[in-house]
């Protein structure tokens, strides 16, 4: 299995400052995965440190027959997280 980044991923790294391979790392070392009811989409969420701060962040992801896409990476704020949980967007896988 490959785990490749989108255009709007790479997009998103370079806008944010992200370290180019904190997606793959947050993709394979995530606390957490949900369902986005919204999107469709696999979300996996991880607590790491980003400019200087330490906060949970999510990367939007779906499977491509043998390979993995990376769509779209997103630092969360305070409750966000909670907030899609509660809403029912987010359902824990």
């Amino acid at each position: 299995m490959q785990v490749k980044y989108s255009k709007h991923i790479e997009t998103r790294i370079a806008l944010r400052k992200i370290n180019y391979d904190l997606p793959k790392e947050i993709y394979n070392n995530a606390g957490e995965r949900f369902m986005d009811s919204e999107t469709g989409h696999t979300i996996a969420v991880m607590k790491t440190i980003i400019h200087d701060k330490e906060r949970d962040v999510m990367v939007a992801y779906r499977h491509e027959d043998v390979d993995v896409r990376l769509l779209t990476i997103h630092p969360l704020k305070e409750g966000q997280k909670e907030n899609r949980i509660k809403s029912g967007r987010w359902r824990k896988i």
